[in-house]
């Protein structure tokens, strides 16, 4: 550790150690990050070292043995098995306030409706009890609580946790910012999901799940449609003894950025953008060397998480987060739960369909789902079999339609879009209702106009940019 970085240790532990809001677990937690930081511990990758894993370590989805038709094994894999939704993040980036989970995905459901119907049908069916974990920050903790109370007469039991709440550090005197009189909530942030095991093991929920015989969690996004319960999956590792499983799915053109496995050093590991040197990036976001990405869906062993988070040993790569906030130039520091995959044994990935990976970050997004590519079954989204096309259209909407409000008003009724190939829309546009949209269309309304998409409109292979186009 640089000396210079040495002295700003004890001032940064001191200060911490007056913040009355963080329990001792998060200051010893927070210290710990912010040493290892601190001490430039970083792995070096040597990118001559980098192989590709092969099937034994990503596991093709199609070799895994099928689950028996007789219910009894099935309930068998359930009884063991723990849901865990990542449900810190809120819905700002698409205009909405509180949890992102909140937001109506599609038929009035929500997120969180559409993940407490799934598993409440599975433990109909099979006479099982699946619980369902939230993992909140404090941005969305209060939020939360009063939404799952709706679920009271649910068959599903619902667990909530915090994840930790670090302060923000003050980048040039490197102090907790709350330390300074930065006392709201824009003086913390939540570190990352990479806090997910040791939050749920401070919890007491880790111990209280291993005293009820469950034996693994499924991690996944809550905004990930596709992350369903895959009892193929869990059979798997059960019979392989793994204690560590990430979902990948091929990469297309969309995902170049996304982390992928390798194998190193003898060891299966996630390398994410960051850690490339820049000689090496347009490599990695190849296709043809790296075909794989994290889809953040993650079946993890509960014993393992416990034994690793007692050792102090799940020291994964640390993303330093530089931000501004109210002028103010801060740091976090945060962690990725998929960068745990090396600390654990027999750890493999599986390579997964596509239909795994199905997230909403934007509305973009939301018209895929909403629209008539994809069906609602049972709570779950399932895309249409007319479209014979294996990729969804690329779809790009301009600022106007950024926020849900303005999204939904825009359109009349989402069109129907089983036969469109793409999409692009920008300026000051609005659809009416029973459009379908084929090919590939682009609409685009001039400054200071506005531009309607009659009721009923077929539009095939188009681009439009006024009335006269249509």
């Amino acid at each position: 550790m640089a000396a210079a970085a040495i002295e700003k240790l004890p001032h940064l532990k001191s200060a911490t150690d007056g913040l009355n809001e963080m329990s001792d677990n998060e200051r010893s937690g927070f210290i710990n990050l912010v040493s290892r930081y601190l001490s430039g511990e970083a792995q070096h990758i040597e990118w001559s070292k980098i192989q590709t894993p092969t099937d034994e370590i990503v596991v093709p989805y199609d070799k895994m043995a099928n689950v028996s038709e007789d219910a009894s094994e099935t309930k068998y894999l359930l009884d063991k098995l723990v849901v865990l939704k990542l449900n810190g993040g809120l819905g700002t980036t698409m205009g909405c306030t509180g949890p992102k989970s909140v937001i109506e995905v599609r038929d009035g459901l929500t997120f969180l409706d559409l993940i407490v119907i799934q598993i409440e049908n599975l433990n109909n069916k099979y006479g099982c009890k699946v619980p369902l974990v939230l993992m909140n920050s404090f941005n969305t903790h209060d939020d939360t609580q009063k939404i799952v109370e709706k679920y009271t007469n649910s068959n599903v039991d619902i667990h909530t946790f915090n994840q930790s709440k670090y302060p923000r550090v003050v980048a040039d005197e490197f102090v907790p910012w709350p330390s300074k009189g930065k006392t709201d909530k824009d003086g913390w942030y939540p570190p990352g999901h990479g806090d997910v095991f040791p939050s749920l093991m401070n919890s007491g929920k880790l111990d209280a799940f291993i005293s009820q015989g469950k034996e693994y969690v499924f991690v996944a996004n809550s905004d990930n449609l596709g992350a369903v319960v895959d009892l193929k999956i869990l059979k798997h590792l059960i019979q392989n003894k793994n204690e560590y499983c990430m979902e990948v799915t091929p990469k297309t053109l969309a995902d170049v950025k996304g982390g992928t496995l390798i194998s190193y050093e003898g060891k299966v590991q996630l390398l994410e953008i960051a850690q490339v040197p820049d000689e090496h990036v347009n490599e990695f976001k190849s296709i043809e060397k790296f075909k794989i990405f994290n889809t953040n869906n993650l079946w993890v062993n509960l014993k393992a998480i416990k034994k690793l988070v007692e050792a102090d040993a799940l020291k994964m790569e640390i993303i330093p987060n530089p931000k501004e906030v109210d002028g103010v130039k801060v740091l976090q520091l945060e962690t990725a739960a998929g960068a745990a995959i090396r600390f654990f044994e027999n750890a493999i990935g599986v390579n997964v369909p596509r239909s795994r990976f199905l997230p909403v970050k934007a509305t973009s997004d939301l018209l895929l789902v909403q629209s008539d590519l994809y069906t609602l079954v049972d709570g779950f989204v399932t895309r249409n079999k007319a479209r014979t096309n294996p990729t969804n259209p690329a779809i790009e909407l301009g600022p106007e339609f950024k926020k849900v409000a303005s999204f939904l008003s825009r359109f009349k009724s989402i069109p129907s879009i089983v036969e469109l190939d793409s999409l692009k829309v920008s300026g000051d546009v609005w659809f009416g209702s029973g459009v379908v949209l084929k090919g590939k269309v682009s609409v685009k309304a001039n400054s200071g106009t506005k531009l309607e998409i009659p009721d009923n409109s077929v539009v095939v292979d188009k681009d439009i940019k006024g009335p006269e186009d249509l």
